[in-house]
């Protein structure tokens, strides 16, 4: 041990020097910061100590061994302070002032590099003591006693993992007889050859699902069955498809509509014929100030397409307001079917034609 606090003196003076250290550093060792490395150097040293004591006790060749040792971390000791030295000018060189207020960098990587050989030579401690308490030893004589065991033993086949799933194993002629029931037809032997076990347990939850499924749609009746799923299904679909129509009818336009046909469609559109269009175009479609609904001329088309953009951009130039923002697609679309639906009716007192005729 001696030895050892020997050493780590004599590094200490070696990293001072390397490492340029001023002749007095001592005034910095009041530094908050010199105080906690030289703890921590204390305590691994005071750690160092009490390992070494225990390795020499251990066995008396670690002392031939340690003669050896300040030899080597002399030589990791002259790298460290060379290392030391070119890190501190490197730092000097990039880093204006120390690295810790009131404290010279020379100070700390002194403490620091004593530290990191301190935790060197406690890992080189505790490597000769795990070896020379028969750690490895112990391992390898059991490795090689389980070997020997092994070994020594009659030789089995082999298992499988789709054995071990099945739960079989591959049998010769003394193993069948183990296994032999007893029964013999022409030669055949029966063996003992079970349900393999995930088979067994498959059943087995079969029949846990099985109450449990007979419990909850037929006992408890918490769950449809599936003509009640069906239903349900179907009721939604149509919930959903009256909803989709619904919407479906208001993004219609002049080059998407389509005639209508249903009682119901032609109806809305005689509504909103009688409220907004009757006082220019006449009650039922002879024309007034707007021309007549009920020939074949049209003005500006008689398809339902242009029937459609007529209602809905209006001829502001002839006096017709556009209904876009008061109808909206689908009304217009009623109101196309009305219209559709009045030609040739003959109204009395009907207006002269206008435009050019169509014919469907």
């Amino acid at each position: 041990m001696k030895r050892i606090l020997t050493f780590l003196l004599t590094i200490i003076t070696l990293q001072a020097s390397a490492a340029g250290a001023p002749p007095d550093p001592y005034g910095e060792l009041s530094h908050p910061v010199s105080i906690l490395l030289i703890s921590i150097a204390a305590g691994l040293l005071i750690a160092i100590c009490v390992l070494g004591h225990t390795v020499i006790g251990a066995v008396d060749i670690f002392r031939d061994r340690m003669k050896k040792l300040p030899l080597i971390l002399v030589l990791l000791a002259v790298g460290q302070g060379a290392f030391a030295q070119e890190a501190a000018e490197e730092v000097v060189k990039t880093v204006a002032g120390p690295m810790v207020s009131g404290l010279s960098d020379t100070t700390l990587y002194m403490l620091l590099t004593v530290i990191g050989l301190e935790i060197l030579v406690l890992l080189f401690l505790l490597q000769a003591l795990r070896i020379l308490t028969g750690i490895q030893g112990m391992k390898k004589a059991a490795k090689a006693k389980a070997k020997a065991v092994k070994e020594a033993k009659p030789g089995k086949p082999r298992v499988t993992w789709m054995e071990r799933l099945n739960d079989t194993r591959s049998l010769d002629a003394a193993s069948e007889e183990e296994v032999d029931l007893g029964h013999d037809y022409d030669g055949i032997r029966e063996l003992n050859n079970p349900t393999p076990p995930w088979w067994r347990w498959a059943f087995y939850l079969s029949i846990v699902f099985g109450i449990i499924y007979v419990w909850r749609f037929h006992i408890s009746e918490t769950a449809p069955l599936q003509l009640q799923e069906l239903a349900i299904a179907e009721a939604q679909a149509a919930a959903q498809k009256a909803e989709y129509l619904k919407n479906a009818a208001n993004n219609i336009d002049e080059n998407t509509v389509k005639l209508l046909t249903e009682a119901d469609d032609i109806a809305s559109g005689k509504k909103v014929f009688a409220t907004n269009c009757a006082a220019c175009h006449g009650p039922e479609g002879q024309g007034l100030v707007g021309p007549n609904l009920t020939d074949n001329f049209w003005v500006h088309g008689g398809k339902v397409g242009e029937i459609f953009s007529t209602i809905k951009y209006g001829v502001p130039e002839k006096g017709m307001k556009s209904w876009k923002e008061d109808f909206s697609p689908k009304q217009i679309a009623q109101l196309c079917a009305y219209i559709h639906s009045i030609k040739g009716t003959n109204p009395a007192n009907p207006k002269a034609p206008e435009g050019t005729e169509v014919k469907e």
